[in-house]
């Protein structure tokens, strides 16, 4: 399909409406560009042909004017000098040229329509390149907003995880020291006891005395 028979569909895209419509904008931003820079390439090209055809059908248009006008005059200067024969040839060229006139009027019209045209496809593509620009940034934006975000939230969750593991820690020592408190409580209570049958086993293994003997055998004589 040629760049002109896309015309209408061209001047009616909406960028916007386009992008809207679609899940991944950034791909579809990708996609819209190779297509318009295609079409620029195009209207660029074919815009340059047309301007030569526009400048080409104006010269054979404005030469045929003005050969019908310079015969008209002859014919007429040759009445004035009284020869008519001159006359009515000149009359009979200017005819002929006068012909050709609507012809090279229609092409020339028509190189201006296509030319027209394709600066009104130059002008949309050029505006849409530069939504499709301003699109482009704006998610390189959110997309760099969107990493640090994720990286804020990364460094939240460590951070979490670093208090969390913090907070083990610390109830792990806690109960550690408690738990030795606890032992050496229970070590102390231990050692007077062990103290205490050490006494009683050392009174019992020790020497008898005398004087507490006969003080005992007396008070079972009486």
């Amino acid at each position: 399909m040629g760049i002109l028979s896309r015309f209408r569909d061209i001047m009616r895209s909406n960028v916007n409406a386009w992008f809207n419509k679609e899940e991944r904008p950034d791909q579809t931003i990708d996609h819209y560009m190779r297509t318009v820079q295609h079409d620029l390439g195009q209207v660029k090209a074919e815009s340059a042909a047309l301007q030569t055809e526009v400048s080409r059908t104006k010269r054979a248009w404005d030469e045929c004017r003005s050969e019908v006008s310079k015969l008209q005059r002859y014919a007429e200067r040759s009445v004035d000098n009284g020869d008519e024969d001159a006359a009515l040839r000149f009359l009979e060229q200017k005819t002929a040229r006068a012909a050709k006139e609507p012809q090279l009027k229609a092409a020339y019209e028509l190189a201006s329509t296509k030319a027209e045209k394709m600066s009104q496809l130059e002008e949309k593509l050029l505006a849409d390149v530069r939504q499709l620009e301003v699109r482009q940034t704006e998610l390189k934006r959110k997309l760099a907003d969107t990493q640090a975000q994720q990286r804020y939230n990364e460094q939240q969750a460590g951070g979490a995880s670093l208090k969390q593991a913090e907070a083990k820690i610390n109830q792990a020592y806690d109960e550690a020291v408690a738990l030795a408190e606890l032992r050496s409580e229970q070590e102390s209570d231990l050692d007077e006891l062990f103290a205490d049958l050490e006494r009683q086993m050392a009174a019992e293994s020790a020497p008898a005395d005398p004087q507490q003997e006969l003080a005992t055998l007396k008070m079972k004589v009486d």
